[in-house]
C-alpha cells in the first residue's frame, strides 16, 4: 500500500509538471500568429504595440495590420482579424453592440477604465469659477465668446456645434474654432502662458492631461455621454478565439491599463517623436512591475513561465 501511495503521489506531480506544456500544446497551429488590428490611434497603436511586443517574448509571432474602425468590425466576424484592443464605449456602441448580441464579436475585458471625453479648462480657469457646462456663458467675454474643438468633421465637434446652435447651457452667442490638435493644444497652451481662460474639446489618455494642468467640467447633461463623457476600452476578439486559443486568451483577460499610464506612452509617440514599438519598449522597461499581473496563468508556448521569458526578451 505505502508504495502504491508513493507511486500514485509521484505520477500526480509528473503530471502536475506537465500541465503548462499541455496547455499550450492544445493551442490550434492558427493561434501561433494573433492578428491585431489597429486603428490608426496613438493610444491604440501603442497597447496593440507592447501586446505584439509580449507575445513575441512568448514564441507568437503576431501580425498587425492597420485597419478602419469600420473594417476591422468587418473583419473579426469574417475571422480575418482575431483581436482588436480598441473598443472605445460608448462611442462605438452603435456598432459594436449589435455584432455582440449575434454572437459575431466577443467581448473579453475591459482593458481601461477612467478615459474620458469632453470640454475642458486649464486648471487657473476651473480655480476662478469655470467649472460646469452652465459656467461657460458666464465667462463668455473672458472668453472671446470661442470655444476650441478639433479638426472640422469630427464627431466632437457636431457635438460642440449641437450646443451652439441649440442654445444648450446658454452658449447660442459663441462660436466653435475648429483647427487640428496640435493647433487647438497651441492655443491652449498660449492662453495658460498668457493666464487667460480657455475651453477646449479634451479627451483621455492623451498627453495633453500631462503637459497640461487642466480639468473637465461637470453637470454636462450627457452631451458627451453618460457621466460626463466617461468611457472606457474593450478588447474584443473574433468569435471563440479564447476557447481556441486559451493562452493568448489568458494573456488578453490579463491585459489591462491605466489611464495615467497610456498618457505616458503617448507622449512619447506624440512629443518625443519615438514609434509604437520603442515608446512600448521604453515604457515596459521603466515600468516592469505590470509583467507579473500580465502574465499570471500564461506560459511561453513550449510551456514555460511567460513572465520570465518576458522579462528575458526585454533584457530585464
Amino acid at each position: 500500500m505505502r508504495y502504491r501511495a508513493l507511486a500514485a503521489s509521484m505520477i500526480a506531480i509528473l503530471v502536475a509538471g506537465q500541465v503548462p506544456a499541455q496547455a499550450a500544446e492544445a493551442e490550434s497551429e492558427t493561434c501561433a500568429t494573433p492578428r491585431f488590428s489597429d486603428v490608426g490611434w496613438t493610444d491604440i497603436s501603442a497597447t496593440t504595440a507592447i501586446a505584439g511586443m509580449i507575445l513575441k517574448s512568448l514564441g507568437y509571432t503576431p501580425k498587425i495590420d492597420i485597419l478602419s474602425v469600420a473594417v476591422t468590425y468587418e473583419a473579426l466576424p469574417r475571422g480575418d482579424v482575431d483581436v482588436f484592443l480598441g473598443n472605445w464605449m460608448p462611442l462605438q456602441d452603435p456598432i459594436q453592440r449589435p455584432l455582440v448580441e449575434a454572437g459575431k464579436i466577443d467581448v473579453v475585458q475591459t482593458n481601461l477604465e477612467g478615459a474620458i471625453i469632453g470640454l475642458a479648462v486649464p486648471k487657473a480657469t476651473y480655480d476662478a469659477g469655470l467649472k460646469t457646462y452652465s459656467d461657460i456663458a458666464k465667462f463668455g467675454d473672458d472668453l472671446g465668446l470661442k470655444i476650441y474643438g478639433i479638426e472640422a468633421g469630427s464627431s466632437a465637434n457636431e457635438t460642440i456645434s449641437k450646443m451652439i446652435a441649440g442654445d444648450k447651457f446658454g452658449l447660442k452667442d459663441f462660436q466653435l474654432v475648429e483647427s487640428s490638435e496640435q493647433a487647438m493644444l497651441a492655443q491652449v497652451q498660449r492662453a495658460v502662458r498668457s493666464e487667460k481662460p480657455i475651453v477646449f474639446f479634451g479627451w483621455r489618455p492623451h498627453p495633453m492631461n500631462v503637459n497640461i494642468d487642466m480639468e473637465y467640467l461637470t453637470n454636462g447633461d450627457d452631451v458627451f455621454g453618460p457621466n460626463d463623457g466617461a468611457a472606457e476600452v474593450l478588447t474584443n476578439t473574433r468569435p471563440g478565439y479564447v476557447e481556441e486559443c486559451p493562452n493568448v486568451g489568458a494573456f488578453l483577460k490579463n491585459f489591462v491599463f491605466e489611464v495615467e499610464q497610456e498618457d505616458v506612452l503617448m507622449s512619447y509617440i506624440l512629443d518625443d517623436g519615438m514609434t509604437a514599438d520603442a515608446a512600448g519598449e521604453k515604457w515596459l522597461k521603466e515600468n516592469p512591475g505590470v509583467i507579473d499581473g500580465w502574465l499570471a496563468g500564461v506560459t511561453t508556448r513550449d510551456g514555460k513561465p511567460g513572465a520570465d521569458a518576458v522579462r528575458q526578451g526585454l533584457g530585464l
